[in-house]
């Protein structure tokens, strides 16, 4: 762990810590080692090989320690253990967070190292009043550090992890298991509509339009419909490509209105119409050859 005010990092044996909770020790006893990294060290991220990488936020570097010699440096007399520091690397600039691959697990590959700095406004070329930081990519496989890539982020890159790709196992087509789906379920029933193959227009006893459109590329399977200015529109889209990863979208001309629908999902939004006219609205996620068809209007009368 580390103080930020204090320039070194603490390494606390855990098996300690009942005795210093019962006080039978003192809290400072657990304290088994305590390696000077640099200024303002944040946090610490591990290789699985017995080194540390702490981030050193106020030097901009990242240091490379091993516990084991600090540990040792720590019993001996002072200045007479080894030293545990094997390397500091530059950053750019003010290194807050820090992760390693696997790093929070028993499984640390000691592969990779991300270093999530605060201060990087002259890294990028920005195009606005925002500018963008900087992570940056480091390579922790051989016995030096060395730095492979810098990539612009939002401020303030706030942690991160870095895991091997077989674990993950992303949905490719929705499942329809969410919570939201019994709502959508719950408004059909209600309106008489088949979510997979109705297209259709529902005025409710409260005025608010309903628009139940289906897509299935390249095209949404309602091509045009009726409101008035002033109504209240609620449109919900059903994907119905089988496809993974073949998303539509829909967006509504001059009404603020653009969402996602993904493979087998159902999204809606709420708007409020505009004065009288023709409003066409499209697909803004491009699905296929002829993704430029996919569009149709909203007819708004007076």
């Amino acid at each position: 762990m580390s103080g930020k005010l204090s320039p070194t990092t603490s390494v606390i044996d855990i098996g300690m810590l009942a005795d210093a909770f019962a006080g039978k020790i003192k809290p400072r006893d657990t304290v088994v080692a305590e390696p000077e990294v640099g200024l303002g060290p944040l946090h610490t991220a591990f290789d699985g090989r017995g080194n540390a990488y702490t981030s050193i936020f106020i030097d901009s570097v990242v240091t490379k320690w091993n516990i084991a010699k600090a540990i040792e440096s720590f019993k001996a007399p002072e200045g007479k253990g080894p030293d545990p520091i094997i390397q500091k690397l530059d950053v750019h600039y003010q290194i807050g967070h820090i992760n390693a691959s696997m790093s929070e697990t028993k499984d640390a590959d000691g592969k990779w190292l991300i270093a999530l700095c605060k201060f990087s406004k002259d890294r990028f070329l920005n195009v606005g009043p925002l500018h963008p930081e900087n992570d940056q990519l480091i390579d922790i496989s051989g016995d030096k550090m060395v730095l492979v890539h810098d990539g612009p982020t939002y401020p303030e890159p706030h942690d991160a992890v870095i895991a091997r790709k077989d674990l993950y196992h992303p949905k490719k087509i929705q499942p329809r298991t969410d919570a939201r789906f019994r709502m959508y379920d719950a408004w059909a029933k209600e309106d008489g509509v088949d979510l997979k193959t109705d297209n259709k227009v529902v005025r409710r006893p409260d005025g608010t339009l309903r628009v139940y459109i289906t897509s299935l590329a390249p095209k949404f399977n309602l091509g045009m419909f009726k409101a008035k200015a002033g109504d209240t529109v609620q449109v919900i889209v059903s994907n119905q490509d089988n496809v993974e990863d073949l998303s539509h979208g829909f967006c509504m001309t001059q009404h603020d209105v653009n969402f996602l629908v993904n493979a087998q999902d159902t999204q809606s939004q709420t708007f409020k119409v505009r004065g009288p006219g023709v409003y066409w609205y499209y697909c803004p996620w491009f699905c296929h050859a002829l993704h430029l068809e996919m569009r149709g209007r909203m007819i708004v009368e007076a």
